[in-house]
């Protein structure tokens, strides 16, 4: 079996937390579980300023029939299908409160034949760890840290 883009792993990943209880939606990509929702945001690319805009907003979009409402979320997964620019890892390596909140997933890797993939999780998402298990059971994915990889700048 194939390496699935990143829209079909995320739904392949909600059907896997719906079987063990957890509330996802149909049309947007987050999981609620206990009171928290926990927002999952795939994309190629995004600027470094729209990252930090977004994050630090911690909000998504859920439906209700026709109409939607901004909710707040407790946690933030990023899922890249391209590698993210250096300054992403580094924003939340430098802001700690943010990391508590926020996750980077670089799945560019998913097609090489031994997958290892960088990954920032200091969240105490137990969605994200499970997201993290799935892809490692389904795909055979390592994670590393990018700390080893990210220049440092004086």
């Amino acid at each position: 079996m194939g390496v699935p883009g990143l829209w079909e792993l995320v739904r392949a990943f909600k059907q896997e937390c719906e079987s063990q209880g957890w509330k996802t939606s149909q049309y947007e990509d987050w999981v609620h579980l206990g009171n928290e929702y926990h927002n999952l945001l795939w994309t190629r690319t995004i600027h470094p300023a729209a990252f930090k805009k977004i994050t630090r907003a911690a909000k998504c979009a859920m439906r209700n029939g026709a109409s939607y409402h901004v909710i707040d979320t407790a946690y933030t997964a990023w899922l890249f299908s391209e590698p993210p620019p250096e300054e992403l890892w580094k924003t939340l390596m430098d802001d700690p409160d943010l990391a508590e909140k926020t996750a980077i997933y670089d799945l560019s890797c998913l097609h090489a034949s031994k997958p290892v993939c960088l990954k920032y999780n200091l969240t105490k998402s137990k969605v994200f760890k499970q997201l993290e298990d799935f892809l490692r059971r389904k795909f055979g994915l390592e994670f590393k840290e990018p700390k080893d990889m990210i220049t440092t700048e004086v």
